[in-house]
């Protein structure tokens, strides 16, 4: 088969690969039904992480169940299922806990933007939808296997709650798919950092009640002036960098809660702003397996559409192309179909 494989910054190739195949007795084979590119590949493919060799790319996806392994017990080929950005066993404390994200036989997904991929751990990774969805589903049901379930542990892990002021830091899908997840959590007031007019009419739609342009201190000033000098309860950083990190710390209360979902680069942390904020920091890879039944199911019945945060959609064959307009700007979210 082909698939997509970086080999450099800004070298994004669609080319041949090896076909996957069960390699141990927990595997499943997907033919994958839908895929895209996350804001994350972009840090790779700006040549922020290294590529020390070619890498295969993509790990959001949709798919149906091509063969499974003779340890799979609740994955059957046929299924069409929504599987989260890491595989992970399901069963160990820590996936338990609440924390598959972080399980200690964690594994990544070997390059889910191709026709087909392998999924360890498949029982502890996948999950079957209530039966075959329509293609018109298929874009919000993609958005469950990292975005949407990001936003909702972003909402999630700062406490938004009836009631409270919702401050998201960061226009990317992870943060616009945040909005629909304090929007679904009762949020009062959800204001929006954003410099983008196209971005600011999407959070509207999703549930954002303002939006605040300013950046840095003036953002600061500007949430202060908005909320009486209290600041706010919840704030999401959706971003991961050292200035939406200063500016979400700075945006919450003392007391209040800060969820941190976006990969760190270049963040440091002062230990006493830290102190002196006394405020609640929660963060990292999102549990997205905990939350799939959940957000599913408030796919399933219509309740929430996180799949209009892909504006960009194309054949699997063009995914760099997908890569280029997601790094200029061009595109919030690029949706790439293996059947196009």
């Amino acid at each position: 088969m082909k698939g997509t494989v970086i080999h450099a910054p800004w070298d994004v190739r669609y080319e041949d690969r090896e076909d996957p195949r069960i390699e141990e007795p927990t595997d499943a084979i997907i033919r994958i039904v839908a895929t895209c590119v996350c804001g994350s590949d972009l840090w790779t493919y700006r040549g922020l992480n290294p590529i020390e060799k070619p890498i295969p790319m993509g790990h959001e996806y949709v798919g149906i169940v091509e063969e499974v392994g003779p340890d799979v017990r609740h994955v059957k080929p046929g299924q069409f299922v929504i599987g989260a950005f890491f595989a992970t066993d399901g069963t160990c404390p820590i996936c338990q806990a609440g924390y598959p994200s972080s399980c200690v036989n964690r594994r990544s997904i070997p390059g889910a933007q191709a026709p087909y991929v392998r999924i360890p751990w498949a029982d502890g990774t996948l999950v079957p939808t209530p039966g075959m969805p329509d293609r018109a589903l298929i874009p919000s049901l993609l958005t469950l296997s990292d975005v949407m379930g990001t936003g909702w542990f972003a909402a999630d892990a700062a406490e938004v709650r009836p009631g409270k002021t919702a401050v998201i830091v960061g226009d990317g899908a992870v943060g616009l798919c945040a909005v629909i997840a304090a929007k679904q959590m009762g949020a009062s007031r959800i204001i929006v950092m954003s410099r983008h007019e196209k971005r600011q009419a999407l959070a509207k739609e999703f549930g954002a009640t303002d939006i605040v342009e300013e950046r840095g201190e003036a953002g600061v000033k500007r949430i202060l002036d908005m909320t009486d000098g209290l600041v706010a309860e919840s704030v999401l950083e959706c971003v991961g960098t050292n200035e939406s990190m200063m500016q979400a710390i700075q945006c919450t209360r003392p007391g209040g809660h800060m969820s941190f979902v976006g990969v760190p680069h270049g963040v440091s942390l002062d230990g006493r702003l830290l102190f002196y904020k006394q405020i609640h920091l929660h963060g990292g890879p999102a549990p997205v397996r905990r939350y799939l039944p959940d957000l599913i199911q408030l796919v399933w019945e219509g309740k929430i559409q996180p799949g209009k945060v892909f504006d960009l959609e194309l054949p699997l064959e063009q995914v760099a192309e997908g890569y280029r307009a997601m790094h200029e700007r061009r595109a919030v979210k690029a949706l790439l179909w293996p059947d196009a």
